[in-house]
């Protein structure tokens, strides 16, 4: 069974200056193909570079997806995209935009 897939823009409304942002640098507009709203929010978080995926604390199990900007209201709004300009049928994931692989910010000296 295929499913049904939408396409959802994924738009930072926060001001560049909100402390928001401090613990998670701002992507941009990305647009992904999901399932539904929320979906889209994990679909644009999955992309981004997790602690596990490096050689870098706190691996050992513990993962930094729930801090991504794309799961923060605050940050980002999620809006169904019906323009016709990107193809519902596909795989679910980031069909435009660049999700930065640099999400993670260094406290070591």
């Amino acid at each position: 069974m295929q499913d049904d897939l939408k396409i959802y823009r994924l738009v930072p409304i926060a001001a560049p200056d909100d402390p928001n942002w401090q613990n998670s640098p701002p992507h941009g507009e990305v647009v992904v193909r999901a399932r539904t709203a929320g979906d889209a929010r994990l679909v644009a978080s999955g992309a981004e570079l997790d602690f596990t995926e490096i050689d870098a604390s706190p691996s050992e199990g513990s993962s930094t997806e729930m801090a991504s900007a794309f799961r923060n209201e605050k940050l980002y709004t999620v809006v169904e995209d019906e323009s016709g300009r990107y193809e519902t049928d596909g795989p679910r994931g980031v069909v435009d935009g660049r999700v930065r692989t640099d999400n993670l910010i260094s406290t070591q000296l």
